[in-house]
């Protein structure tokens, strides 16, 4: 259902950073970069955007499919070391369904960054 979706920041530099630094475990790299916007994805498709905007943004919540568990383990080990701060650490989410393994992280901005694994191991 979703083609894509974008980011805005004030801080356009350090996000780029930040999130080539914490999409990189889960497949996903900077497939495009223009002054003021950078895509990421995979498979050559830009899917996840962060754009410069002059006023504050508001934090949303987003879930990244990750395709391992020890890949939600990366991301939040390289999320915490790039500077995000802690909102739920690895593991699974039995509330949430019997397979959901996942890992939450609150970004420079603010915003509710998780990566989740539906695989049984």
């Amino acid at each position: 259902m979703i083609d894509h979706i974008g980011l805005r920041t004030t801080r356009f530099e350090n996000m780029v950073a930040f999130y080539e630094t914490v999409l990189k475990p889960l497949g996903y790299e900077k497939l495009m970069e223009f002054p003021d916007a950078a895509g990421f994805g995979n498979n050559d498709e830009p899917v996840f955007w962060i754009g410069q905007v002059d006023e504050n943004p508001t934090g949303i919540h987003i879930g990244l499919t990750a395709p391992t568990r020890s890949s939600v383990d990366a991301f939040f080990a390289s999320a915490i070391g790039a500077g995000a701060k802690d909102n739920g650490p690895p593991g699974l989410r039995d509330l949430y369904g019997p397979n959901y393994y996942a890992a939450f992280v609150i970004d420079p901005d603010g915003n509710n960054l998780e990566a989740v694994c539906h695989a049984e191991n």
